[in-house]
């Protein structure tokens, strides 16, 4: 965006105001996006590649299958495996944190009216990992409670909290905070978020189907031949990582105008940028409504 235009937003303009950023700046958020799934993809093909298909072939007898078995599955195989995926689970949380926390910082600074690059935005999370991953873990404990209480409770906190990421990041906010800080922010706007999450949910469905079913249908049909199973789940692999490439900022591009807009109505946060344009993260008021108190 060229010229700054804080107001409120109803729904369907937060809404297109969300694709409209996106799609004007579509280079940017895949590539803050792409850049650590990149990572996450190679490893999920090394994991492909290394995992034994020949077995999967029904085999005659115990001495044949293990004639025919591939030496991974020896305990050494087994035992890197076990490693390799260990790695690809701490690989995809940083991987996650990065493009969260450099979609947040993109938006801030488009929004505001300012430029900035894929470099900038990811060389900003840096210093915010530790704060970021407590953010999203204990944001992740409170609505995994919420939902053993029933599905609806456990909806509606996830609606509470959803502009907890850049409340933590553009106030500087710890986890606790950051999460109190979101549930103030989006009192009697839990349907709004609710809107914005159900958007989310469905193009992502959408987006899997597309790129996912099709390979999924391709693996069965391959349940025999061990080659063509590996270059389809291999595939299957790539088609997963466009998907989680195109989808992953919409919600987040989302979260982040939302929060701009509920300051906005609030706060008169627009108020304080003019008086002070360099305050884009300018911390406001705690409300005395405590989510963890």
């Amino acid at each position: 965006m060229s010229t700054l235009d804080l107001r409120p937003l109803s729904i369907g303009e937060l809404l297109d105001r969300t694709f409209s950023l996106y799609r004007r700046n579509f280079l940017l958020f895949v590539g803050i996006s792409a850049l650590p799934q990149l990572l996450v993809l190679a490893l999920q093909l090394v994991q492909v590649i290394l995992t034994p298909t020949k077995a999967a072939v029904a085999l005659p007898t115990t001495t044949e299958f293990q004639a025919a078995a591939s030496p991974l599955f020896t305990t050494v195989g087994v035992a890197g495996l076990i490693l390799l995926g260990i790695v690809g689970v701490i690989v995809y949380f940083i991987a996650y944190l990065f493009a969260q926390g450099a979609t947040v910082f993109a938006v801030s600074e488009l929004y505001l009216g300012r430029a900035t690059t894929i470099g900038q935005s990811l060389s900003r999370v840096r210093g915010e990992l530790g704060s970021l991953l407590g953010v999203i873990i204990l944001n992740g404990l409170v609505t995994g409670l919420s939902f053993l209480l029933l599905v609806i409770p456990g909806i509606y906190m996830a609606c509470r909290l959803c502009v907890c990421i850049p409340a933590a990041l553009l106030e500087n906010l710890g986890p606790r905070d950051s999460l109190e800080r979101s549930f103030a922010l989006t009192k009697d706007n839990a349907g709004r978020a609710f809107l914005i999450l159900l958007t989310y949910v469905v193009i992502l469905y959408a987006a899997l189907f597309l790129f996912d079913i099709p390979f999924g249908i391709a693996i069965a049909s391959a349940a025999h031949d061990p080659a063509m199973l590996r270059v389809w789940t291999a595939l299957m692999q790539v088609g997963n990582f466009i998907a989680t490439v195109l989808v992953t900022p919409v919600f987040t591009i989302a979260a982040s105008i939302f929060y701009f807009d509920l300051r906005v109505r609030k706060e008169a946060f627009d108020l304080q940028l003019m008086m002070n344009p360099q305050a884009a993260g300018v911390p406001a008021p705690r409300s005395a409504t405590g989510l963890l108190s």
